[in-house]
């Protein structure tokens, strides 16, 4: 795990102790600060440990201490806790702050920081991937993987690939990314904004935070993005997934979605001053990231392909738009009712099969386009769509919903969708 000088002696209130949260809490007790924990649930309380007071933040006097570290899940629009570490004068804060405040005392290193609606997981792993190909000591973290703090330091010369999400970069004040990268932005989690506009403001932070001799790569395919390139004063660099003309030699980077992906990631390679050789060896060997558009078999001529980390139509798009011949599966908690990002791969669309909470609701949407189906359960989307698949076709599963009515989370989903496919005879 990380371990700094910067916190001893200083005093941190956790309030949440999954995984960002416990890492924090390791990190803080391991550096000689004095730490006071708590979660809601009794069995998360018990994994605190020795040397953690455990007190609800919310309940105890909150003057003196140097932060409040929330999990990203904590909803800072409406949490209570916002306002009482305010009336404090105490900074809320989260794991990547306490990571950027560590940076100073841990050897000389170079941090990637990777945002946007969508794309950023395939980004991270992408960039890990290329350099890890290149002998680069580095290692990723942030809204993907492992949590940073929980990892240990890297030797000198080695580069921290963090993908960030809004909420991530909402906690954090002090993270001078080194290249910071913007894939796109669309309308995602407003039920944490008071706008769309509150949320590109949320991605643009990243931005405003770094040090005007460090490199921004943004992308120029929407209009969010081009108005955060337009205020972006430092060493900027443009990309757009038109600068990609031909995937066809990266098996695990095919679609529209995946050449905007690629775009980001040679410039920031190129930042980082990796060759065009290197980069492209890369590129080629790069294995696909589990959950976005995973090939997991091809049974009597049709394949299935996992693509649960699609949990908005945004990020649904493109994958309907890689293929020509598609059985379909979505369902869960959808975020919206408006299947408009979808609708110009309509044509690629076989059939629907709607599952979960709001497979009705899908349905109905979809009706007028597409011959559609709804099942209670996905292990019966996928054993219908099993049948009703010919040779040459995709069964897809991506969803445009979040999860968490039927799993634990999209990792989860997409397990079961493995499951099940694997089942098939």
């Amino acid at each position: 795990m990380i371990v700094s000088e910067a916190f001893r002696g200083k005093r941190y209130a956790v309030l949440g102790l999954a995984r960002s949260g416990m890492a924090a809490v390791r990190t803080l007790v391991a550096s000689g600060a004095e730490v006071t924990a708590w979660d809601n649930k009794a069995e998360a309380r018990l994994q605190a440990g020795e040397g953690v007071t455990l007190a609800d933040p919310m309940a105890i006097d909150l003057a003196g201490f140097d932060g409040v570290i929330v999990t990203p899940g904590v909803p800072l629009n409406s949490h209570p806790i916002v306002d009482k570490a305010h009336d404090a004068n105490v900074p809320v804060i989260g794991d990547i702050e306490l990571f950027a405040l560590a940076r100073p005392t841990l050897p000389t290193h170079k941090v990637v920081g990777i945002t946007g609606t969508n794309g950023k997981s395939t980004t991270t792993a992408l960039m890990l991937h290329i350099l890890q190909q290149a002998g680069v000591p580095s290692l990723m973290g942030g809204n993907i993987g492992l949590p940073i703090l929980s990892q240990d330091p890297l030797q000198e010369g080695g580069v921290y690939v963090l993908e960030l999400s809004s909420f991530q970069i909402d906690l954090t004040y002090s993270l001078d990314c080194d290249v910071a990268v913007l894939t796109n932005i669309t309308p995602d989690h407003l039920d944490r904004y008071d706008s769309f506009l509150d949320y590109a403001a949320s991605k643009e932070r990243l931005f405003h935070i770094q040090h005007a001799d460090k490199v921004s790569v943004i992308t120029t395919d929407d209009d969010p993005c081009r108005m955060i390139a337009s205020r972006v004063h430092h060493r900027l660099m443009r990309v757009s997934a038109k600068d990609i003309r031909d995937q066809s030699h990266w098996p695990s980077l095919q679609g529209p979605h995946n050449a905007q992906n690629v775009a980001c990631a040679i410039a920031t390679c190129k930042a980082l001053g990796l060759t065009d050789e290197v980069i492209e060896q890369g590129l080629q060997s790069y294995p696909g990231l589990a959950h976005r558009m995973e090939r997991v078999r091809e049974l009597h001529g049709v394949l299935y392909v996992n693509d649960s980390k699609a949990t908005n139509p945004t990020s649904t798009a493109p994958a309907l738009g890689a293929y020509p011949s598609i059985h379909w599966i979505l369902g869960g908690q959808a975020k919206t009712s408006d299947l408009d990002a979808c609708l110009p791969f309509l044509g690629h669309v076989k059939a629907a099969y709607t599952f979960g909470r709001d497979g009705a609701m899908l349905a109905e949407v979809l009706r007028p386009h597409v011959a559609v189906e709804q099942y209670e359960t996905l292990a019966e989307s996928v054993v219908s769509a099993q049948s009703k698949a010919h040779a040459g076709e995709v069964v897809l599963l991506s969803p445009t919903c979040a999860s968490f009515d039927q799993f634990r989370d999209f990792e989860h989903r997409g397990e079961a969708f493995r499951d099940v496919v694997m089942a098939l005879d």
